[in-house]
């Protein structure tokens, strides 16, 4: 009898220490995890129980993101409609139920959702909650201006590719396209249509959600020849009255690396003529002497090689950089990458738009690089302000005086050179063009960077494009001369 009461007491003890151990577990060690499960029905739901704030574009009155009313069970639920449908979807991105979320949606959730750490929305929302009250989240006003980026989607068309405007001095982001583009109001019920983009771009290349303004990565072509300038004249070894000799090729490791038009080669030739005709031969001998450690650290100082710092996802931004294997690499000298070839553009270089924009405000703002962002501001339910998008300078890439002769180039580029298609009457423009061969017969990647006016700077551009049959100057000048006109508000 002894022994069956100490075998039920041992039982009863081991299942007394099971249900401790159990208890334990799942309310010290694995209830965060289990909050944090997207498919946790409970938070969920409470999710959509508060109203998100709005987003606006820079005019607040441009809805870019707002709720619509539901009720379910007894509660009334908020769910996301996006009024402008593609005009700003990547950036603005989406809140869904099934698909979670993306852009501005994602990264500033706990602005939108009231859950953010400032002592106003601290205090509001918890008073709205001991009261019994729906949260209501903050307003985000971004820095997009609706008719510039209406006039970028336009302009791209079906093309792949994007455009980012920014304004120099101070790093706001006037434009951000990407083509080919998705409706975000598709996205939760209707995902299969949302992503079958129309575009002149390879089948397997179209990928409509991603934002290939901030994540997609293009070979920048003679684009580039901005950076190398600004290294060759910062070494202090080069001036603009540098000449070289061009017979239309500049010999590496004894083969010939042609000019893109080798049908009239230059002859002697200084900085100037170089940059506003684009000869490779000019820039591909710099390049050499430069060699490739003084080109890379002037890209880290305009920004390559570092995540721009956007409020959008970190996962929705790339490294503009030299790649290896897939992955950003810095070589250590000529033998781990071609300097004359990286002079102009090509060798292993993939950059976003976002970066060709920040190389050409830099110029434009007398050689300073400025944080870009698209957050302007957040406003509280009240109608105050949370916070504010103040100006940030992100380090020099060059002198005041560099900076200026650059500009020069440029401009003679517009024109003279090969980006007159950019020209405006009555603005003084500049513009450097990019075309990258692909190895396809006929089809370019295809770039223009520029600002404008010269004299007072006010709008920096870049566009990208894929899968082109032309130069930049034909099928990538034209479309930031659209945007350029949007902006400057010029016929």
């Amino acid at each position: 009898m002894n022994g069956a009461i100490s075998r039920v007491g041992v039982v009863a003890l081991a299942l007394i220490g099971a249900l401790i151990v159990g208890t334990t577990y799942w309310q010290a060690w694995a209830a965060p995890g289990l909050a944090d499960k997207r498919e946790n029905a409970v938070q969920r739901v409470a999710q959509f129980t508060i109203e998100r704030g709005k987003i606006f574009a820079a005019d607040g009155k441009t809805v870019l993101a707002t709720n619509v009313k539901r009720k379910a069970n007894g509660q009334t639920l908020y769910f996301r409609r996006y009024p402008a449908g593609r005009l700003a979807s990547h950036v603005v991105g989406y809140s869904t139920q099934v698909r979670s979320r993306a852009g501005l949606e994602q990264s500033m959730n706990d602005f939108l959702t009231g859950s953010n750490a400032n002592l106003t929305t601290v205090v509001d929302t918890r008073v709205d909650k001991l009261l019994g009250r729906h949260v209501v989240g903050n307003d985000v006003v971004t820095t997009l201006d609706a008719r510039a980026q209406r006039a970028a989607l336009k302009a791209l068309g079906r093309r792949c590719g994007a455009v980012v405007a920014l304004e120099p001095s101070t790093g706001r982001v006037l434009a951000m396209a990407s083509t080919p583009g998705y409706d975000p109001n598709l996205i939760e019920g209707h995902y299969n249509r949302a992503i079958q983009a129309q575009a002149d771009c390879p089948a397997n290349r179209r990928a409509p959600l991603l934002n290939r303004a901030t994540a997609g990565l293009f070979v920048p072509g003679s684009t580039f020849k901005v950076v190398t300038a600004a290294a060759a004249l910062e070494s202090g070894r080069f001036s603009m009255a540098t000449t070289f000799y061009d017979p239309g090729y500049c010999e590496e490791y004894g083969k010939h690396v042609n000019n893109y038009d080798t049908s009239s080669p230059f002859g002697t030739i200084d900085f100037l003529s170089a940059m506003r005709y684009s000869v490779n031969s000019y820039f591909c001998n710099l390049g050499k002497a430069l060699g490739p450690g003084a080109i890379v650290d002037e890209m880290k100082d305009f920004g390559f090689y570092s995540l721009p710092p956007l409020e959008t996802p970190e996962d929705e931004r790339r490294v503009s950089a030299l790649y290896k294997r897939g992955e950003p690499f810095t070589p250590k000298d000529s033998s781990q990458v071609d300097p004359g070839r990286l002079a102009f553009g090509q060798a292993e270089l993939a950059v976003t738009p976002m970066q060709m924009a920040m190389v050409a405000a830099a110029v434009a703002n007398r050689g300073v690089v400025m944080r870009p962002h698209l957050v302007d501001r957040v406003v509280g339910p009240d109608g105050g302000t949370v916070t504010k998008a103040k100006r940030e300078a992100l380090g020099r890439a060059m002198s005041a005086t560099n900076a200026s002769n650059i500009a020069r180039m440029m401009e003679a580029v517009v024109s003279g050179g090969t980006g007159t298609a950019a020209a405006i009457p009555g603005v003084r423009v500049a513009g450097k063009t990019g075309t990258a061969e692909t190895g396809v017969e006929g089809r370019n990647m295809t770039a223009f960077i520029t600002f404008a006016p010269v004299e007072a700077p006010r709008v920096a551009i870049a566009v990208m494009l894929e899968n082109q049959n032309g130069t930049g100057g034909t099928t990538a000048a034209p479309i930031a001369k659209q945007v350029m006109q949007a902006l400057l508000r010029r016929p």
